[in-house]
């Protein structure tokens, strides 16, 4: 079994799969199970492999005995490093982690290639993989990544912006008569109470704000580019875009698995 970690600044995504599924699946197809925790960037690797046994053994699954292989992409070195040394002290392979030099089988072309996420590197390679191209991913989580693939499979670059939660937050805590603000979608546009009226500008500002970056990006492109949205918020967001084709929530982790399989 294959262990993909989709280590963000706020949150980490963990997904279990049968190691030999085949390459042709879906991105959830093969997955056993999956988990969204906290990321605490404090952990010590002995602390994340206590983490990772406890939620494997909810599901009856020996971490040292059934797991043969760990991948993982981070944009928080220090949980990078704690995982990559968990995995050395706990198992006799080493991990996958996607980083300059590991094999993604998509070329980079950014100006530096080394600048580009990890995390966007896993949504490229299983985007391409499943829609083909050109493609845009939109990737919901602390920022929104929007992320530009060729026909022919090639990180071309894109756009990132503040997150929805960061951004709320951030207005939040700045306006005083302001207070707590569920992520919902109001009943109108047109606000009628203080709480919708946020609400409105939060969603609608953003699903419009995705809708205006994907048509310039096709402009820019000369041509429609399929478009595949993931991330915590994909699910509120998706739904009321009007070029958002596809809602893939595990399509990091199918990255990883893929990038996993490359690097045997």
């Amino acid at each position: 079994m294959l262990l993909a970690l989709d280590i963000g600044n706020t949150q980490t995504v963990v997904g279990l799969y049968e190691a030999d599924r085949a390459e042709d699946c879906r991105a959830d197809h093969g997955m056993i199970e999956h988990w969204r925790l906290s990321t605490v960037h404090e952990r010590t690797p002995d602390e994340v492999a206590v983490l990772l046994r406890s939620l494997l053994d909810s599901i009856d699954v020996a971490m040292e005995d059934e797991l043969t292989g760990v991948a993982v992409c981070s944009g928080v070195p220090r949980m990078r490093e704690s995982v990559r040394m968990m995995v050395q002290r706990y198992f006799d392979f080493d991990p996958v982690v996607i980083e300059p030099g590991t094999r993604s089988g998509i070329p980079i072309l950014y100006d530096n290639p080394r600048e580009v996420g990890a995390d966007r590197i896993a949504n490229a390679v299983a985007a391409h993989h499943l829609y083909g191209g050109p493609a845009v991913i939109v990737d919901f989580g602390t920022t929104n990544n929007f992320d530009v693939i060729s026909e022919a499979g090639e990180f071309l670059g894109g756009a990132i912006g503040p997150g929805i939660e960061v951004s709320l937050d951030a207005m939040v805590g700045r306006a005083a008569a302001l207070g707590p603000v569920a992520l919902t979608e109001p009943r109108n546009v047109i606000g009628k109470t203080t709480m919708e009226s946020i609400q409105s500008g939060v969603i609608y500002g953003f699903v419009s704000q995705i809708d205006g970056m994907v048509n310039r990006f096709s402009a820019e492109l000369d041509s429609e580019a399929i478009v595949i949205a993931t991330g915590g918020l994909a699910h509120l967001i998706a739904p009321l875009s009007q070029t958002i084709q596809f809602i893939e929530p595990y399509l990091t982790l199918h990255g990883l698995w893929l990038v996993h399989r490359r690097n045997q």
